[in-house]
């Protein structure tokens, strides 16, 4: 069943795609995209993951080895390393110097030699080395999140980077956990919580968040699953599991604390099965409900960002989609097909910047909201 999931993938970015049908909650097609293709390499296919420590400065990765950044917001990319045989499927940086990148692993996409699972660089990315970690082997990595915690250090107050990734698509499912900047790490098999994919990971605190998750390694029998820890990840609760076989969860966002968006992948053979779903939570993740994306068998969802509450896209094949009312209803977007990730920044002027990769990388300028009266 794994080969069969590798080769739905791949159909569904073979370009082939029809144009979708009209979604669940109709809307007019949008007007001209505010997102802008940035100039960028070429690359065949999704690439996965893209992050910034604030609107100018990011890196993204994708499935060739490669690694990019950029200095000005993306006007302009710089090929900062590649390793062939290595598919990165995910990045993040501590600040300007420090950053970890995952790779997918082995037995999985052709082409892919490498079994390390993460890598670190302690100069923005120029140079990369292996991470050492206590703990059975993890397969691969296809998320990494930070969360940087206060604490008292000799009296005086201090702060301290968390650093989790999870992996991977296919199976198993392993977490890795640094609870000091990246220095030492552990990993820790999360099969026995039912979580036997992991695809994303959003913790809050060092203490608690959740992860995206396929509940069986094989894909005809999956649903989708998502699970929250309260002890740092060292031990998980069902909060939501689909009913419908052939899903399994992908990623996820949070604008606020109590608000959350999970998109839900289906690889269900049956074109007659044709509602697409994305799951909500406004409780902070204790319950989720499922809305409606759209009615068309042929899409297939990827990556989720939302700026506030009711503003947010969801990237797919072969379009993505925006809501402005938190998803009673949805538009089709054009920032690019197989978005797998968004990354949303505030600017200290209240607005925000957000940047989009899949096949392309795109981006998008928000201005601050008007003040009352002008």
């Amino acid at each position: 069943m794994k080969q069969l999931l590798i080769l739905l993938l791949l159909a569904g970015l073979s370009g082939r795609a029809v144009a979708q049908t009209a979604p669940a909650a109709p809307a007019a097609p949008a007007a001209a995209s505010p997102w802008q293709k940035q100039t960028t390499d070429p690359y065949r296919g999704k690439q996965d993951d893209i992050c910034f420590i604030n609107a100018r400065q990011g890196w993204y990765v994708n499935g060739a080895g490669k690694i990019y950044g950029t200095r000005d917001g993306g006007q302009n990319w710089r090929k900062l390393f590649e390793q062939p045989g290595t598919f990165f499927r995910c990045v993040a940086f501590l600040d300007s110097l420090r950053g970890f990148a995952g790779n997918i692993g082995t037995e999985y996409f052709p082409g892919v030699t490498d079994t390390i699972p993460l890598y670190a660089t302690r100069d923005g990315g120029r140079s990369w080395r292996p991470v050492p970690y206590r703990g059975p082997r993890v397969k691969g990595l296809c998320a990494l999140d930070i969360v940087k915690e206060q604490f008292i250090n000799a009296g005086n107050t201090d702060f301290r980077y968390h650093v989790f990734g999870g992996g991977r698509v296919g199976g198993p499912g392993f977490l890795l956990h640094s609870p000091d900047n990246g220095d030492t790490w552990t990993s820790r098999d999360l099969r026995p919580f039912g979580a036997e994919f992991i695809l994303d990971i959003k913790m809050f605190s060092a203490r608690e968040g959740f992860i995206c998750a396929g509940s069986s390694p094989d894909v005809a029998k999956a649903n989708a699953l998502i699970l929250e820890t309260k002890d740092g990840g060292q031990t998980w609760q069902k909060r939501y599991q689909s009913t419908r076989p052939y899903e399994i969860t992908w990623k996820q966002s949070w604008p606020t604390r109590q608000t959350g968006y999970v998109t839900i992948q289906s690889y269900n053979p049956d074109t007659l099965v044709t509602q697409r779903y994305v799951a909500k939570t406004t409780n902070g993740g204790k319950t989720w409900r499922e809305i409606s994306l759209v009615t068309n068998a042929k899409v297939r969802e990827f990556g989720v960002g939302f700026a506030d509450e009711k503003t947010g896209w969801v990237g797919a094949v072969p379009t993505g989609y925006g809501t402005r009312d938190g998803g009673q209803s949805w538009e089709k977007v054009a920032f690019g097909p197989a978005v797998n990730k968004l990354r949303i920044i505030k600017t200290p002027d209240g607005g925000y910047v957000a940047y989009a990769i899949g096949v392309q990388v795109h981006k998008l300028t928000q201005a601050p909201p008007a003040k009352p009266g002008k």
